[in-house]
């Protein structure tokens, strides 16, 4: 599947930023040892979660979310439509947990700093 492919592009402020294999397990690594702070459940993906999730993801830039078995959607395909809705990056989807990025708008609240690819 393309969800499988290592670089992703995206749009921020007007710029192109990629999102290389180094960088997705940078942050892969930073997810592994916190805890999620959403859960969606029976009612799914709706608007309240959406602007909850942008929210957090504007304070905190990584979040991690537990997809209850009442909630009857696969982690893949709930990150994708996570992801494209809040024009945030998926990164990580193991067994109910899924882990999105989405770099903060506001110069202020910008906590993650990737690494930079080595140039030849």
């Amino acid at each position: 599947m393309f969800n499988d492919i290592i670089i992703e592009n995206y749009l921020i402020e007007g710029t192109i930023l990629m999102i290389t294999g180094k960088q997705r397990a940078y942050l892969r690594k930073l997810a592994n040892p916190t805890e999620p702070i959403f859960q969606i459940g029976k009612n799914g993906i709706t608007d309240e979660i959406i602007n909850q999730l942008a929210s957090a993801l504007e304070a905190r830039e990584l979040i991690k979310i537990h997809i209850l078995e009442t909630a009857m959607l696969d982690p893949k395909t709930c990150i994708n439509a996570l992801a494209e809705r809040l024009d945030a990056e998926p990164i990580q989807a193991i067994g109910s947990k899924i882990v999105i990025y989405k770099q903060a708008e506001k110069q202020k609240n910008r906590k993650i700093e990737l690494p930079r690819e080595k140039r030849k």
